[in-house]
């Protein structure tokens, strides 16, 4: 099933490849003017050194429209508007609504996907910083799998390095217990900078935590048994975390950077056996074409420092082996913030220099901006220190619960909670899937939380709104699925419309890897059904207008629903 546009581009597209002697796109656009508008014509021209409305006209008087447009009409220099036929949308109507896919059919070229986002570091807090990676993340895994390809998420936390020296020695002079108690407690942030402190101020202790590293690197019984401590006692509060967001990674999705180390002496002979290696100020490096520094020099990767120690480089190289080689993904996607944009393009660059990185297989920095607090710079608390993820979800949850009770008083205290929750986390998720994700934003709670604009409450309520509907006609909305649907008025053909066109917008979103085109879509749905209901009663219509206007209200809450799925988020029956 096919959006009337691009049912209207593959009926074109043989006549324009007649006209062209090849293959040429119809340019099949939405139009403020018409339903459609069809703007191949004019690049053709250009080509054929032809007129474009004569053109147009060849495509006309193909007739290749007249099943689904009740109008085909030459404007301009050699536009084509369109009119679809009433009949034509209902029909496709229908053929969704009694399916579960709303129209969208699986991707028939479907690819080995590995998504690497989260990455938080052990021993270390969550911070505001990494709301957008995780929720970017997910919502394109989800999305991902409904449209069939395989993915795989990777967790790549920061659990190796130096600073686990200290790390470690720190645990033993606290105690495990003790720990994990702080940790439990969500005190990461105390524990590190203990252990930091106590580095700076205590020559015992450096030379205790140095000592530790050696022994960690070796691969001391012992000290790996410390190491795995930390590590399950972070990746424990982690999951805490990703349980009160609502995302899917779990601990069979963590791949942290201690996975890779054995693995990273094969990754530097395999680059000397490729001829890419050089020396530069006793680093061992390799120079990517096109890369060059301020002073217009040849820009090196360092993948082993002078010391002999291996590096970030090294370690994401490794990943694009592993990756390719051993999981057969084709599409690496990186949900990496916009600051490490050179990093990956050097290391995918070395990496197609090496040969590990051939078509069909691509690499795709995912890049974003940063959230920003109202002052425009790094969202931070009071006390100056990054803001807690934690904490930012548990005030998003409160702040929800004062607002749900204000709305809907008589909502019990366990519904009150469940949808305050619900509100809550979806609204901060959808702040940040909502904007452009190359784009910085403010975090502004009053926004965010608001039940009127391009909200996620908004868009929930719409939902829950549809809902109430059905429950106060007591109609099981599964018995309206079959209905017979029909356009009479204009709001019924622009819902109609918007629904039809829910296949292109996850295309447009996923080709992009932009879930915002998604969020706009899903607003523009909940303001087409605002304005239908607010013009064509539904209850108070006579059969079969009153039943083709329940299958149109269940449609939009099955996509507004899906589409909110999609992105993380749930969607309430009542609020």
């Amino acid at each position: 099933m096919a959006d009337p546009l691009s049912l209207v581009n593959d009926l074109l597209a043989p006549v324009f490849a007649d006209i062209a002697g090849a293959p040429a796109d119809p340019v099949v656009r939405p139009s403020d003017r018409a339903d459609a508008q069809v703007n191949g014509a004019l690049p053709l021209a250009k080509q054929l050194g032809t007129n474009p409305r004569e053109i147009a006209q060849r495509v006309v008087d193909s007739g290749a429209l007249q099943t689904v447009c009740t109008d085909v009409e030459i404007a301009g220099p050699g536009f084509i508007n369109l009119t679809f036929d009433d009949a034509f949308l209902a029909a496709e109507l229908g053929a969704i609504a009694v399916g579960d896919r709303l129209g969208i059919v699986a991707d028939p070229h479907p690819r080995t996907v590995v998504i690497d986002y989260s990455a938080p570091n052990v021993a270390k807090e969550m911070h505001a910083g990494h709301l957008r990676t995780t929720v970017i993340g997910d919502a394109l895994v989800r999305m991902l799998e409904f449209a069939g390809h395989t993915v795989i998420r990777e967790n790549h936390i920061g659990d190796w390095g130096r600073p686990f020296g200290m790390l470690i020695e720190h645990l033993l002079d606290i105690g495990e217990d003790v720990a994990a108690e702080g940790m439990q407690q969500g005190d990461l942030d105390g524990f590190y900078k203990a252990a930091n402190a106590k580095f700076a101020d205590d020559e015992e202790f450096q030379a205790r935590s140095r000592d530790r590293v050696v022994k960690l690197q070796s691969y001391d019984p012992e000290t790996i048994a410390l190491w795995e401590r930390l590590v399950e006692m972070s990746t424990a509060y982690f999951n805490q975390v990703y349980d009160k967001l609502g995302v899917l990674l779990t601990d069979d999705d963590l791949m942290g950077e201690s996975v890779y180390q054995p693995k990273m002496q094969e990754t530097i002979d395999r680059l000397r056996s490729a001829g890419l290696l050089e020396e530069s100020d006793g680093a061992t490096v390799v120079f990517p074409p096109g890369f060059t520094n301020r002073d217009n020099e040849p820009l090196p990767l360092i993948v082993q420092a002078r010391t002999g120690g291996f590096n970030y480089a090294t370690s994401d190289l490794t990943c694009v082996i592993d990756r390719v080689e051993r999981l057969g993904a084709d599409l690496l996607l990186y949900v990496v913030g916009a600051p490490q944009a050179q990093h990956l393009q050097m290391v995918f660059e070395v990496a197609k220099m090496a040969g590990w990185l051939e078509p069909p297989a691509e690499a795709v920095h995912v890049s974003f901006g940063s959230v920003l607090g109202e002052d425009r710079k790094m969202l931070r608390s009071r006390s100056g220190d990054a803001v807690k993820l934690v904490e930012l979800l548990d005030e998003a949850v409160e702040r929800a619960a004062a607002a749900v009770a204000e709305k809907n008083p008589d909502l019990d205290d366990a519904e009150r909670d469940e949808v305050a929750r619900t509100i809550g986390i979806g609204a901060v998720k959808y702040a940040d899937l909502s904007t452009d994700r190359i784009k910085d934003y403010v975090f502004d709670w009053d926004r965010m939380l608001a039940f009127e604009g391009n909200t996620a409450p908004y868009l929930q309520y719409a939902h829950a709104r549809i809902c109430s509907i059905f429950r106060r006609a007591k109609v099981d909305r599964t018995s309206v699925r079959s209905t017979e649907i029909a356009l009479g008025e204009p709001q019924e053909r622009e819902l109609a419309k918007r629904l039809l066109a829910y296949p292109s917008a996850l295309d447009d979103t996923l080709a992009t890897y932009s879930p915002h085109k998604l969020c706009t879509y899903l607003f523009d749905l909940a303001q087409d059904f605002m304005g239908f209901y607010e013009h064509c009663p539904v209850m108070k219509a006579d059969e079969p207008v009153r039943s083709s206007r329940l299958a149109l209200s269940d449609l939009t809450a099955r996509t507004l629903e899906h589409g909110l799925g999609l992105l993380g988020i749930t969607a309430p029956e009542a609020m």
